[in-house]
């Protein structure tokens, strides 16, 4: 008689252990789960399930692992938070890296992280659809190759959704953008500002991406201007010899939360002064909490605020319109620009391609449960990366994620191992 160690090799290693009758063409069962994108969050996905004993299948539509840090990010893109914040479950970043590792340190780490633990994820496979199939409680996952067009269908029993907050870009509707003469791109195309020096350029959105493509710009001797349309906090990067966000999540552990955004706010004033002088109005709500409402983060600057109050980078309100030049803002003025750069962010796919109501929200593609509890759905669905909290929150589904599977792997083996010697006690003369 098989005990639970063998069976679980074999549901690891044959994909047709369970289910010996299927096995069609251009079709693949996973004996574990099935992880939709292979950016920091199911990498850590794959990792801890991997830990747990429980293989898994990591589709990716890209060419590469986390193709939105090696391929749409700017050249100068570092973590924001320390990478003690920063580093996937099971593999702290390496000592000798810095406080705040840049983006190609950030992608050696992750392609050593997926090296340790054997991630091979199918590259350039688009997944079109997604769905439970009540008929065998297991979801269907169709691919299809970017290259060839070949498709191919994943059947398993967990679906781990890893396609995150930044699928797709964010491109606003605004009037007369597509008569505008100029260069028009969003940041996911932006590297840096050596082809516009010397240039007017505007730059719409005013997160941290939007200040800092500002500051490049003016590294590189362009012009830039800064659309700022609502409300935002600008908190220096670090406070008092400490990180801002380490600081904070130090004094939370002994104050409420609007009592550090007390402090937060006064140790910013003293440092950066008023940043409403220069036309960037703070919100009525503290940083912490605003960001724990509607995770909107605030900005950590890095230099662009000194540029801004020295006039190097201008700020605007909402536009208007757009003429084949210029650009007429809401506060009356219109200005000439030679580019347009939209700092205006990402979205959720997940509507596009997961045929399911329940757990996620088809308005914005999130999880309707809020953090922490955003992580699980039903018949083994699952979210990744999807807690407006960063690295820290997907390393903390992952877990959760991998814990949970486990426990269902190792009932669903356990219920093999006593379907196994029922029938070889039948099978008895």
């Amino acid at each position: 008689m098989e005990n639970l160690k063998e069976i679980q090799g074999k549901m690891a290693h044959d994909p047709h252990y369970m289910f010996p009758y299927c096995k069609p063409r251009h079709q693949e069962w996973v004996p574990g789960a099935v992880i939709v994108g292979a950016g920091p969050s199911g990498l850590a996905a794959a990792a801890c399930l991997k830990e747990q004993g429980v293989p898994s299948v990591v589709i990716e539509r890209s060419n590469c692992i986390a193709s939105l840090w090696q391929l749409k990010t700017y050249d100068r893109l570092r973590l924001h938070l320390p990478k003690r914040f920063c580093e996937l479950p099971l593999m702290p970043f390496p000592e000798d890296f810095p406080t705040y590792p840049d983006k190609k340190q950030f992608v050696e780490y992750l392609e050593a992280y997926a090296k340790r633990f054997g991630i091979d994820p199918v590259f350039d496979s688009s997944v079109e659809r997604g769905e439970y199939d009540e008929s065998i409680g297991m979801w269907r996952v169709k691919g299809v190759g970017r290259k060839l067009g070949e498709e191919m269908e994943y059947v398993c029993r967990w679906l781990v959704v890893a396609t995150g907050e930044n699928a797709e870009v964010v491109v606003p509707e605004i009037e007369g953008m597509p008569e505008f003469c100029g260069e028009v791109k969003h940041t996911s195309e932006y590297k840096n500002g050596s082809v516009y020096k010397g240039k007017k350029v505007l730059v719409v959105g005013c997160g941290n991406s939007g200040m800092e493509v500002c500051l490049d710009l003016c590294n590189h001797n362009a012009k830039p201007s800064l659309v700022v349309r609502d409300a935002v906090h600008v908190l220096p990067r670090d406070m008092l010899g400490k990180s801002t966000f380490g600081l904070s999540m130090w004094l939370l552990k002994w104050l409420p939360v609007r009592l550090v955004d007390r402090f937060l706010l006064f140790v910013s004033w003293l440092i950066l002064g008023n940043t409403a002088r220069f036309g960037l109005d703070r919100p009525t709500v503290g940083p912490l909490e605003l960001k724990s409402i509607s995770g909107k983060t605030p900005v950590l600057d890095v230099g662009a605020l000194a540029k801004i109050k020295s006039g190097d980078i201008k700020i605007y309100p909402s536009i208007q319109q757009i003429g084949n030049h210029s650009v007429q803002f809401f506060n009356g003025k219109t200005e000439n620009f030679d580019a347009i750069i939209l700092a205006t962010g990402y979205k959720s796919n997940v509507p596009a391609w997961l045929k399911e109501k329940e757990m996620f929200s088809e308005k914005d593609g999130y999880p309707r449960r809020p953090f922490p509890n955003g992580w699980k759905g039903a018949c083994g669905l699952y979210a990744v990366g999807f807690t407006k909290r960063g690295l820290l929150g997907a390393s903390m589904d992952a877990r959760h994620i991998a814990e949970d599977i486990h426990k269902c792997w190792k009932l669903e083996a356990e219920h093999l191992i006593t379907m196994t010697t029922r029938r070889s006690f039948s099978l008895k003369p």
